[in-house]
């Protein structure tokens, strides 16, 4: 690795927090060097076996159920060719179903947030209920064969994990605890309940939404499109772990990165996340090496008076991005303050396109007043910012997506820093074509 200088980043001892996000490094597995087809990110028959045998089967993040507090709240979301909407029920519960009219095939709502008694059909009145079920047709007697079978839209499997709403598209899926595995150990101590919205942001990007999941899967682009982020996290001490599906990396934040010399001055981004802490960087007399470890001992101390209980957060998180990905389009950068997280969705036909959702969310201190929630926004890209850092990072997929078309490039050259890249198309690899059930010739 190209560094500057050595460096050493002072870790937590996983003993010390049993009862916590686990902080031990897992084993690597032996995934192979091979090629990562270039197909993978262009065919459109690839594309059809990723809806067949992904995108229908899984769960999927559908929304927060702070955005559905009451009976009749929905939310209507979008995934590929479906439309779901996810509904609060009566009881407390939720459910989902299609968003489709089954008399003409009518979009029953437009996506977004709402509520409504029930859900009326704006073109010939057909009517539903909560959950789903037929509640009128007008002039009923002139369909003498009777109401569709079923008496309404179908149930699509629905539920609720750390402050958001799942739902599937797949009837026989398995719970949704099993399918997210070791996320809720690692993710409950955060308590992303208490998190309010600060951010909701669509932005139609013009590539695969694979290209997209790649590039929030690894740090080795920040020398390159980050150059900034050198003076604020330390991207040659990233800590990289992958799981059954899931897998995530651990980088440290309030660090100067052994890709750069040492500054004798406090950086302004690190300035920042001091000021941020509660801490006033004009007193700090200590080294900036040093300071890491002393915004995490400051959090620790002052958190309680700030209204912010850290106490199931180990010290690294306090300043760490501890950051996963939710198997197949859920990134998150977490955070003891806050959750950056992307949903990455699939263009419903062309596989040169995808949906890029930024949702941001950060903690409300105890006895504050959670704030109003933002609009959401829904533009294309380039037609306003999204950010330095991520501005950087979109302005490179459109190109990478051309470049994919390229009879020079044959796919994706994958290096060790870049482990969750690999280890995310070999889970696509096992829904696709069935574990270790891929053939020579196949994408």
């Amino acid at each position: 690795m190209d560094v500057k200088r050595q460096q050493t980043i002072e870790r937590v001892d996983p003993a010390d927090w049993p009862d916590g996000t686990p902080a031990e490094k897992a084993e690597d597995p032996d995934l192979g060097h091979d090629i990562i087809p270039a197909a993978r990110y262009t065919s459109e028959t690839f594309m059809k076996q990723e809806w067949e045998h992904v995108w229908t089967k899984v769960w999927l993040l559908g929304g927060r159920s702070c955005d559905i507090p009451e009976p009749g709240d929905y939310i209507c979301t979008e995934i590929g060719k479906e439309s779901v909407l996810i509904v609060r029920q009566g009881d407390g519960s939720v459910r989902a179903f299609p968003n489709v009219c089954l008399h003409r095939g009518n979009r029953l709502r437009p996506e977004g947030l709402g509520n409504a008694e029930h859900f009326q059909c704006m073109y010939h009145h057909w009517t539903y209920d909560w959950s789903g079920r037929i509640t009128r047709i007008p002039d009923m007697d002139t369909f003498p064969q009777g109401c569709p079978r079923g008496g309404g839209l179908p149930p699509l499997p629905c539920e609720e994990w750390g402050s958001f709403v799942w739902f599937s598209l797949n009837r026989d899926v398995e719970p949704l605890a099993d399918f997210l595995g070791i996320i809720p150990q690692h993710l409950d101590p955060y308590h992303m309940e208490r998190m309010a919205w600060v951010r909701d942001v669509t932005v139609e990007w013009d590539c695969n939404w694979k290209a997209s999941v790649d590039a929030f899967s690894e740090v080795y682009h920040v020398q390159g499109i980050h150059p900034q982020l050198q003076w604020y996290l330390d991207d040659t001490s990233a800590q990289i772990d992958v799981y059954d599906r899931h897998s995530r990396y651990l980088v440290p934040f309030a660090a100067v990165s052994a890709r750069v010399a040492m500054p004798s001055t406090i950086p302004p981004a690190i300035d920042g996340i001091m000021r941020a802490a509660g801490m006033d960087p004009a007193e700090y007399e200590g080294r900036v090496g040093d300071i890491r470890r002393d915004v995490q001992r400051f959090k620790r101390e002052h958190g309680p008076q700030q209204g912010k209980d850290y106490s199931e957060l180990n010290d690294d998180q306090l300043t760490d991005d501890y950051h996963y990905t939710i198997f197949p389009n859920v990134s998150l950068n977490v955070h003891a303050d806050d959750v950056m997280m992307f949903r990455q969705r699939p263009h419903p036909t062309d596989p040169n396109k995808m949906l890029y959702d930024i949702w941001v969310l950060e903690l409300v201190p105890d006895g504050e007043e959670w704030p109003e929630r933002p609009k959401h926004r829904r533009f294309c890209h380039g037609d306003r910012s999204i950010g330095q850092v991520l501005d950087q990072d979109a302005f490179n997929l459109p190109t990478v997506q051309k470049g994919m078309h390229s009879d020079a490039f044959p796919g994706l050259w994958i290096g060790e820093q870049e482990l969750r890249i690999r280890h995310f198309h070999k889970v696509l690899d096992d829904y696709i074509y069935g574990p270790g059930g891929k053939k020579p010739g196949d994408i």
